[in-house]
């Protein structure tokens, strides 16, 4: 059932996500969405629990719902996983599903790691995250800092930095790093 991806000697101390799909049965949208609020609910009693997120299908003749669910650390979310408690709410989402669940589990920057349609694998060593994101980084600062910092020359340097860096995040998570991922895949993720 679980399946962990985190890798390393510090897991315990970083903030984890793992990213459960559901596949629903046709017409049991509205018993899974009951069945999801109660299990968000009991999922917050636990300790460490950070949240949950949901994504809801856009396609109704194939309904997958995902589930973005954060804990402060590996063991916590470990607890949850293995809980009795999960297990009994487990019991009652297997009329609701057309197929068992699928669980991701993800630390720090290995979210900006994963390739487009393909199924998750360990993270690269960190390293090689480290390496790719500060080509990232270099890359975008030095184009924002050549294109975009002149024409905001006028701005206080607090809104100039905020502007930056803000664009700067959303272009690496966004189109720098999964174009970086897909680039040196095979470097990041051998055979």
């Amino acid at each position: 059932m679980l399946n962990p991806l985190v890798v390393g000697t510090d897991e315990e101390t970083h903030q984890v996500t793992a990213i459960i799909s559901h596949f629903i049965r046709p017409g049991r949208e509205q018993g899974y969405e009951e069945w999801l609020h109660g299990i968000a609910t009991a999922a917050h009693q636990f300790k460490g629990h950070l949240g949950v997120s949901v994504i809801r299908p856009c396609d109704h003749a194939h309904p997958e719902y995902v589930a973005i669910l954060r804990f402060d650390h590996y063991n916590n979310l470990k607890t949850w996983l293995e809980s009795s408690v999960r297990q009994e709410w487990l019991e009652r989402l297997q009329p609701l599903i057309e197929k068992p669940e699928t669980i991701q589990t993800l630390t720090g920057l290995e979210t900006w790691f994963t390739l487009p349609n393909k199924p998750m694998k360990a993270p690269p060593p960190r390293y090689k995250m480290a390496i790719v994101t500060w080509l990232g980084v270099f890359f975008t600062i030095s184009i924002l800092n050549r294109l975009l910092v002149p024409l905001l020359a006028g701005l206080p340097i607090l809104l100039r930095t905020l502007l930056v860096t803000g664009l700067t995040v959303a272009l690496l998570t966004y189109v720098i790093m999964p174009r970086l991922t897909q680039l040196f895949r095979k470097w990041l993720y051998p055979t």
